[in-house]
């Protein structure tokens, strides 16, 4: 988890803000305006660009009231902002501030504002924070009902390591020609990290220890016979943690946002073309290395029925993994070789790399055949249908839509690959039309699974021998791990104000981690900001565009 030293504030309940303004009308109750969503840069821009500071940020004085022409700040906004009406000829699109959630007094979630106004509305006592990360508010003097809410669209692009998730608007204007063009703005943007792969490896060290346990001191137990069937629709942990997560993130979106519709990537991914290096076609499908062979005979054919080590013949061959499954190598037929007994020994768990360092000639043949893993394709073949599922029990539509015509989006733009911009792009637009993605929020909130905790009453050693007791009790001093803490050291060399998750200890030293290595802090020196919800936040800058836009 990264987190950033961060200093005072004007207001005592928001984590420091980069100056900014807001539209020169936001102060008129009951106007559009109240949240500074859904006007033209030529009333709002400053030509700065703004950071959400949820976590990170330095210190600044009060702002100020801005003095600029609405021509001049209008076309700041069409330089950088990104939110100048898309009828101007010179304007091509770009970054801006991404918005902050808005809650009503009755807790109903209104359209996004600007971070300018909501840091007017907390000082002017109009509005409370409702939560810290990602970043919202309440309004103390106004309900759902008397304010206008026209609905954004939630965009998942979903992944195996990471998902992308995007809110935008979408507006009809009129171009430069008179006709009626689409203009798509990203709002907030936000990237989960999965941890399917740390699940994946507790759950077979939990399997080694368990084997251990159940033959090395029962060898008069029985066998378990194999014939326990998974429940319909069942997942594995490591792949209903990705459905379970991206599904979490998305229900807490659809609180804070006026969420109307979700439109979400679903791509097929055709595994054996993948392994083939081409497209199958036909009974091509239904024909692969094996077809009328067994695993072993295939090899004796490939390598000859010699060891693929040492070239031993007319001797015991064993299947040998190029790559251990210890190491995350994988039963594909690729990351097999023949192997004599010595040899086979001999290598043990180790790789091939260090197995035959002195014999590069025949390591660049045995690696040659490798081919790279397929458990991120599977993964998405797997989980996208059961996520769909789950969205939809959200209670908004689900619109299902290609990969492919999110690249062309993606290219027609000339943005990125990133999950989050490959989430703004996603869904329908007309580009010979002269619709177009005329924003993306230049801050990305990042936010990695670490999970809630263990069950696990002891902490085994590399054995699986319990090698001390864990305490049972996980609140110490009126902290847990996870919570968002600041804290304000007074004296030393930490002096200073930080930021970031905690690891509470029973004695009340707690350890915060900072860039510069781990803290330990007084329970005295914190003030908590936000439970710990399983997630560790963070920010990072979106990728700029790799060129200019073909349709503007």
């Amino acid at each position: 988890m990264t987190t950033f030293p961060a200093g005072e504030q004007t207001h005592q309940a928001v984590l420091p803000q980069q100056p900014a303004l807001e539209s020169v009308r936001a102060d008129t109750p009951g106007s559009r305006d109240e949240t500074a969503h859904g006007h033209p840069a030529a009333a709002r821009g400053t030509g700065r660009e703004h950071g959400r500071g949820e976590t990170d940020g330095t210190g600044t004085p009060a702002r100020r009231r801005h003095a600029k022409g609405a021509a001049t700040a209008a076309q700041a906004a069409e330089n950088e902002s990104g939110d100048a009406l898309t009828h101007a000829p010179e304007y091509a699109g770009g970054s801006g501030a991404g918005r902050v959630f808005v809650l009503s007094k009755d807790g109903c979630p209104l359209m996004p504002c600007h971070p300018a106004r909501a840091r007017e509305l907390l000082r002017k006592g109009r509005a409370v924070v409702a939560r810290q990360t990602p970043f919202a508010i309440r309004l103390k003097d106004r309900r759902r009902a008397e304010s206008a809410v026209d609905g954004l669209q939630l965009r998942i692009d979903p992944g195996s390591k990471g998902t992308g998730l995007a809110l935008t608007d979408e507006k009809k204007e009129f171009s430069g020609d008179s006709r009626v063009v689409t203009v798509r703005r990203g709002l907030f943007s936000m990237e989960l990290q999965h941890r399917g792969d740390q699940i994946h490896l507790s759950m077979e060290q939990r399997s080694g220890y368990r084997h251990r346990r159940r033959s090395a001191n029962c060898r008069h137990r029985a066998p378990r016979p194999n014939n326990r069937r998974a429940a319909q629709g069942w997942l594995p942990p490591s792949l209903r943690h990705r459905v379970d997560t991206t599904f979490s993130l998305a229900h807490r979106l659809c609180r804070y946002a006026p969420v109307t519709e979700i439109h979400l990537e679903r791509t097929a991914f055709d595994t054996h073309s993948m392994s083939a290096g081409r497209r199958l076609q036909g009974v091509e499908h239904a024909q692969g290395p094996l077809a009328g062979n067994t695993t072993r005979s295939y090899l004796h054919a490939k390598w000859n029925s010699a060891c693929a080590y040492c070239d031993a013949i007319g001797v015991p061959l064993n299947i040998d993994h190029v790559r251990p499954r210890s190491q995350g190598g994988s039963n594909r037929i690729t990351n097999l070789v023949l192997a004599c007994v010595p040899c086979n020994r001999a290598k043990d768990n180790h790789s091939a790399e260090s197995f035959l360092a002195h014999r590069p000639d025949r390591l660049a043949k045995i690696l040659g055949q490798l081919r790279s893993t397929l458990r991120d394709a599977a993964a998405m073949n797997s989980t996208q249908a059961r996520l769909a599922e789950a969205l939809e029990t959200l209670g908004r539509p689900v619109h299902a839509w290609p990969g492919q015509l999110t690249m062309v989006n993606r290219a027609a733009t000339g943005l990125s690959k990133t999950h989050t911009l490959d989430a703004l792009s996603i869904g329908y637009l007309d580009h010979e039309g002269g619709d177009a993605i005329v924003r993306f929020p230049e801050r990305v909130l990042v936010a990695k699974a670490t999970g809630c905790g263990s069950y696990a009453r002891t902490t085994p050693d590399r054995y699986g021998f319990p090698r001390l007791r864990r305490c049972r009790t996980k609140q110490h001093f009126g902290y847990v791990t996870g919570d968002l803490v600041r804290a304000i050291v007074p004296s030393g060399k930490w002096a200073g104000t930080w930021t970031g998750r905690i690891s509470v200890r029973a004695r009340g030293q707690h350890s915060l981690t900072t860039p510069q290595g781990p803290l330990n802090v007084s329970h005295r020196n914190l003030r908590l900001l936000q439970r710990g919800d399983g997630y560790g936040y963070s920010t990072r800058r979106e990728a700029g565009p790799q060129a200019s836009p073909k349709n503007s």
